[in-house]
Order: structure tokens, then C-alpha cells, then sequence
């Protein structure tokens, strides 16, 4: 069941069953997965909670990157894939109006309860991108940092991002790079990206990690592009991120160095807007 924390304008009497009640098989296994992750991202979500907007593991600030409109104040916002929901909680902080959907029932305890901590209410439900509970022309921005970007199936969940968006709504995603999928191996234990390309660019789309049987979705920056306009978006920004000088991430994520991601993007972001 999802569950309604907030009491904001226009979505905080939606009354929302989960509405896939069998999971596609990757949303299955993902859910387990972050499930069993998410007591290991509590503390880390707990800070991104309290601190100023910054993105992906090199931290990058928003002043920097500038992923966010520039006036948020009164507009509908979903965050897709939201995890401990820090993003919808900066997005609130900024007037919107944030929703946040996860498919993680862990990681959306987490953010009840730093909701709580924060006084800082809004709608958080159950479910996947792939199936939105939401009406047409629901919500004003749309935000995956990670989340369904990196876990949900593109061409699912790109058409739910546009149906949900009211025309000029921006989408706003960000995700690994396609250089890093190509060049990372398939176990922890065999280290981070190297300079060797390990798995094919043409036919990129679902990889199955072992480790943690968790599934992601990558696709080559031609195919992105096809899907965004075939769903109505037109392309603004393709920001592929380089970390500063001296740039470290935490012990969480091993699958990349510093020294690797300011020579070849290991992140990238992606700003579109939905046709009018």
C-alpha cells in the first residue's frame, strides 16, 4: 500500500493502491535488493536531508550544474524513484509541491521517518515508474536522480514521464554514462572501471549484476535520444559530468575512481522538456 504523509494541494487526498501487483521480473529483484540496502543508506540520506542540493556520488553542487528550474514555487513535482526522498525534500524546501514514488517499501520507511525528523511532509506512495498512479498532466517537473533512471526499464518509464507531465513540463534525469557501463566489471571484486571496453555499445540496455542480482537499464546516447522524441520531449541539456580536482566519493560505491571520471564522464544528466 502506498501511504499519504502530506497535506499539500492537489495530491494529498490520492488514494493509491499499488497497481502492479506482479512485478516485472527486474522490478522484483531490484526491490530486494534496495530493500536490503537501505539501512546502509539512512545515515547518508539523513545528511543529503539536511544539506544544500548536490548531485550524484562526486557531490556535485546544483550551482554548478543547474538541474533544477529556476522557480520552483508552487509547481507539482514527482520524483521518480525518490529512495530516502532528499531530492522532493530540496524541491520543498524551494515552494514546490513534491511527490515521491519508490519501489523500495525500506527505503520509503527511511523517508517517513526523516520526514518526521525534518518536519517536512509530503505524499511518498509504493510503486514502480513504470505504472504511475497519476492522472495526465499531473505534475509540472519531473526528477530521477538515479532511481528510475538507472533501475527501471526506458522505455516504460520515459512514456509514464510523459504522460504525467502537463505540456513544457521538464524531466530532469541522471544516470551513469554509457563509457562506464561498457568498462566496468561484472563483480565488485574485480575492481573498478578500467580502460578496457569489456561489453558491446550497440545493443545496450539491461545488465544483470551478480552480486547483488539487481538489474539496470543503459542505453547508447542515440537510442536515448530516439526515445525522448518519440515521447514528446525535445532535448535541452546533456550534461556529462566531470568531478573537480580532488573529488572523492564514499565506500559505497567502489565501481569507479576519481582518477578514471575526470578523464571519461561516469555520470551524465539529462534535461528535457515535454512538447507543448
Amino acid at each position: 500500500m502506498g501511504h499519504d504523509t502530506g497535506a499539500q494541494p492537489g495530491h494529498a487526498r490520492v488514494a493509491y493502491r499499488e497497481r502492479v501487483t506482479n512485478l516485472p521480473d527486474h522490478a522484483a529483484a531490484n526491490r530486494a535488493a534496495w530493500d536490503r540496502y537501505a539501512a546502509d543508506y539512512a545515515e547518508p540520506g539523513r545528511r543529503n536531508w539536511s544539506g544544500e542540493p548536490h548531485w550524484g556520488i562526486w557531490h556535485i553542487p546544483e550551482a554548478e550544474l543547474r538541474l533544477l528550474p529556476g522557480d520552483l514555487d508552487g509547481l507539482d513535482t514527482i520524483e521518480l524513484g525518490c529512495g530516502t526522498a532528499y531530492v522532493s525534500a530540496w524541491l520543498a524546501r524551494r515552494g514546490a509541491r513534491p511527490v515521491g514514488i519508490d519501489n523500495s517499501p525500506a527505503q520509503l520507511e527511511t523517508a517517513r521517518r526523516l520526514q518526521a525528523e525534518f518536519g517536512l511532509h509530503f505524499p511518498l506512495h509504493l510503486g514502480i515508474a513504470e505504472d504511475l498512479p497519476f492522472g495526465d498532466a499531473s505534475f509540472d517537473f519531473a526528477i530521477s536522480e538515479y532511481g528510475a533512471a538507472l533501475w527501471a526499464d526506458p522505455y516504460r518509464w520515459i512514456p509514464e514521464a510523459a504522460r504525467v507531465l502537463r505540456p513544457g513540463g521538464r524531466l530532469v534525469f541522471y544516470t551513469n554514462g554509457p563509457l562506464l557501463q561498457l568498462t566496468v566489471p561484472d563483480s565488485e571484486a574485480d575492481g573498478p572501471a578500467g580502460t578496457q571496453l569489456l561489453r558491446p555499445y550497440f545493443g545496450m540496455y539491461r545488465q544483470e549484476w551478480p552480486d547483488d542480482e539487481s538489474v539496470e537499464f543503459h542505453l547508447p546516447h542515440g537510442e536515448w535520444i530516439q526515445l525522448l522524441r518519440d515521447t514528446g520531449f525535445e532535448i535541452e541539456r546533456l550534461v556529462e559530468v566531470r568531478p573537480p580536482d580532488g573529488a572523492v566519493s564514499d565506500e559505497r560505491w567502489t565501481y569507479v575512481t576519481p582518477e578514471w571520471a575526470r578523464q571519461w564522464p561516469s555520470e551524465e544528466a539529462w534535461v528535457v522538456r515535454r512538447r507543448s
